[in-house]
């Protein structure tokens, strides 16, 4: 399995991925991770990848060109697609399961007041909250979402 990670922080989100049963994992081939820089699909001369909110308001929001991008550029006939905010739907234990049969799995890191939502309607096939440590981005959600049992437990019936 190969999972490419874009970030605006590929240091922060490939750290606690190259450690533990993660890199036990790596280090036996059983996955590949990498860990892309967002801005580097940036087509503005600073490497820009924030916008306003549409209709005024505080914060900012990631552009989609740059995540659509990347996409293109990472993508495989083999790809799945998921985004990692606060707002998505809590990353459950039948969501990783799912996941592993994936042989290349893009997680896209949201930040900000969050993404373009033309991402989550055309790009994304997955919009996924980890637990607890969705809110502190930078990636550290994703480490959850690639770890095993590092997502939300399912209720026992």
């Amino acid at each position: 399995m190969r999972i490419d990670v874009v970030t605006l922080f590929p240091e922060i989100a490939i750290a606690p991925l190259s450690d533990s049963i993660i890199q036990r994992a790596r280090d036996a081939g059983i996955v590949e991770i990498h860990a892309h820089q967002l801005r580097d699909w940036s087509t503005d001369k600073h490497r820009r990848v924030d916008d306003s909110l549409c209709g005024g308001g505080q914060g900012m929001l990631l552009q989609p060109g740059p995540l659509f991008a990347a996409v293109e550029s990472l993508r495989r006939p083999d790809s799945r697609v998921i985004l990692m905010t606060p707002q998505g739907k809590p990353f459950k234990q039948s969501v990783a399961r799912d996941l592993t049969d994936s042989p290349h799995l893009i997680i896209l890191c949201g930040h900000y007041e969050g993404v373009d939502h033309r991402v989550v309607e055309q790009l994304v096939e997955g919009h996924h909250a980890a637990p607890s440590v969705a809110a502190l981005g930078h990636g550290v959600g994703e480490h959850a979402a690639a770890q095993p049992g590092g997502a939300h437990p399912e209720p026992q019936h």
